[in-house]
């Protein structure tokens, strides 16, 4: 086997054990594989082992590999920060969205979304660590955000989104997941997805509700920034 075949085996095999560890339904648990600096066919070769939903974080080479790969029946996620010259452009090519944090950004997706396509599955993100460095909505101010964005139209509010600080410590790891899920029980609105758990904290996640997980590093190795 190839090394992304085998990596996804060694990913799947995490999931599951994450999963039956915390006494839930491996199947509840999606791989988002994060595709960033790398090429349309690494893509094309996990596409042929069964991943489907690929997530980039820079609109312009996420645009050339969806061109790349228009042959192809992939879910494309974004998943980093958003300027608002990018929405345009996001609203028309993907299919979901991470890393909204603020109420202009959904507005302006939910206006630019195409006439026909149907709505932008959206997840809030939110700055549960306190990082000045780090995106993300405060928690205080998301009941606010929530409701603002669930009345947008061509949108669909699924869930929240987070990138804890990172930690080697389990129980951090688990107590900052566990207030993303909190905060989204909190709200009694059903959404039905938390975006949260990297290469490093992906049992953590799950653990704590997990129902994506994003991985990069461990799914397709180093990272090449000067192909970004």
């Amino acid at each position: 086997m190839s090394t992304l075949a085998d990596n996804l085996s060694s990913i799947r095999d995490r999931i599951n054990r994450g999963a039956q560890a915390a006494g839930r339904n491996p199947a509840d648990v999606r791989l988002l594989a994060v595709s960033k600096t790398k090429p349309a066919a690494a893509i094309r070769e996990l596409h042929v082992a069964g991943v489907q939903d690929f997530g980039e974080n820079y609109l312009q080479e996420a645009l050339t590999k969806q061109q790349q790969l228009i042959d192809l029946p992939l879910t494309w996620h974004f998943i980093g920060p958003i300027q608002s010259n990018k929405t345009k452009a996001i609203a028309e090519h993907f299919d979901w969205v991470h890393s909204v944090d603020r109420l202009k950004i959904a507005q302006r997706l939910s206006e630019q979304r195409p006439v026909g396509l149907a709505p932008l599955n959206i997840c809030l993100q939110v700055n549960v660590s306190g990082e000045a460095s780090k995106a993300g909505c405060a928690p205080a101010q998301l009941p606010a955000l929530v409701e603002a964005v669930a009345a947008l139209p061509n949108l669909r509010l699924r869930g929240l989104m987070a990138i804890p600080e990172p930690t080697d410590d389990r129980n951090a790891q688990e107590a900052a997941f566990a207030q993303l899920r909190q905060l989204q029980d909190a709200l009694g609105l059903g959404l039905d997805t938390l975006s949260m758990g990297m290469s490093h904290d992906l049992e953590a996640a799950i653990a704590q509700g997990a129902t994506w997980v994003r991985i990069g590093t461990a799914l397709f190795g180093a990272r090449d920034y000067g192909n970004a």
